[in-house]
């Protein structure tokens, strides 16, 4: 086992820059989940560290090892990629153990490592069938076999539960944790799906256009986005996102002709223009029909457990999400009043998108 460390990381084709100088230290052990839109870098990202993108400028360490002038096979790391990558006409044992085979691994060792694999991912019972004979979800079983027989440092995954239905997405990224948290082994998993991430990572990265916007823990990211960007992207719905003003007197946000209080007064922030930042979770309906922001209804979502209800503030038009209970009965052409507690307030600075404190 051993940590990743990544200092200054560049990568370009041709005049073109991908990776903007990206710097992180992946602690020996930890799940670090690379989340990111599609095109944001973060499997470029990962494909450096493998070994199978050059990097540009920077560096990228492996335990004690500098590794950008390494072969991918002298890095240590194995690596689960979105296709199974199986061969067809290999059973499911002789694809376990095909690259310990190539290594020169004496046989009773192939064996113990194998055996010992399978019977972490309850596939002992079916080492004699070929991949065709498997579904989805034990062919994913399989390539992660074929990455945990080789003990490698570090495990990398590239969205490897993408081409699986959402039941078994659920049951697969269940046992990825369990396996990861049984092994010990360090591991970054790339993926553009925010609930992988929060039930995976021990801290997340948040990339946007080659860039970090933040790393934390779900929960740190989730409850204190760093920027616009971060706050939009994480939570579903996400969050919304208004323009706003801090009142004169420092002690609130006014938004529409509607007057939010702050968790505490900001003197020095006053009439400042801001992004107001309303997660549709922390939204609930107010008795009085004076207070709280004003929601005209367009659409409802029926979900079951929960309620999301869409619609915008009449006075500007700005569109506003919710969140309520499922039991909540809201139907189009509704008018909510929406109260929120001043914890559940973000900030932004329109200029550059970056959290305001306060």
């Amino acid at each position: 086992m051993a940590g990743v460390e990544l200092h200054e990381v560049h990568k370009s084709f041709g005049r073109t820059e991908v990776i903007k100088g990206v710097s992180t230290t992946i602690d020996d052990g930890e799940m670090r989940v690379v989340l990111g839109p599609s095109g944001c870098g973060k499997s470029t990202v990962l494909r450096m560290i493998a070994g199978l993108e050059a990097v540009s400028a920077g560096t990228i360490r492996i335990g004690e090892r500098v590794v950008n002038d390494l072969e991918p096979k002298d890095r240590d790391i194995a690596m689960v990629f979105q296709n199974y990558a199986l061969y067809p006409h290999m059973s499911v044992y002789d694809n376990m153990a095909y690259g310990l085979r190539n290594q020169g691994t004496p046989k009773p060792e192939i064996q113990r490592r194998v055996g010992e694999a399978a019977r972490i991912l309850g596939l002992a019972e079916l080492l004699e069938r070929k991949p065709r004979q498997l579904s989805g979800g034990q062919r994913q079983r399989v390539a992660m076999g074929r990455a945990i027989v080789r003990e490698p440092a570090a495990f990398l995954f590239d969205e490897p539960l993408s081409n699986l239905d959402a039941k078994l997405r659920v049951q697969m990224r269940i046992e990825i944790k369990q396996l990861q948290q049984r092994l010990g082994t360090t591991g970054i998993y790339v993926t553009h799906d925010q609930v992988e991430a929060m039930t995976l990572g021990d801290r997340l990265m948040v990339m946007n256009a080659g860039q970090v916007e933040q790393i934390g823990t779900p929960l740190e990211v989730y409850e204190r986005p760093e920027s616009v960007f971060v706050a939009g992207f994480i939570g579903s719905p996400g969050m919304n996102l208004l323009d706003a003003t801090i009142a004169g007197d420092g002690r609130g946000v006014v938004l529409d002709g509607t007057r939010l209080p702050l968790p505490q007064p900001c003197p020095s922030q006053a009439n400042r223009p801001v992004i107001l930042g309303l997660r549709p979770e922390h939204l609930r309906p107010g008795e009085d029909d004076r207070d709280g922001l004003p929601l005209e209804v367009v659409l409802v979502e029926m979900l079951g457990a929960d309620t999301v209800v869409h619609g915008h503030v009449p006075a500007s038009g700005a569109r506003l999400t919710t969140r309520l209970d499922g039991s909540s009965r809201v139907v189009s052409g509704d008018r909510l009043r929406l109260l929120v507690e001043p914890r559940h307030l973000h900030l932004f600075d329109p200029p550059s998108g970056r959290r305001v404190d306060i």
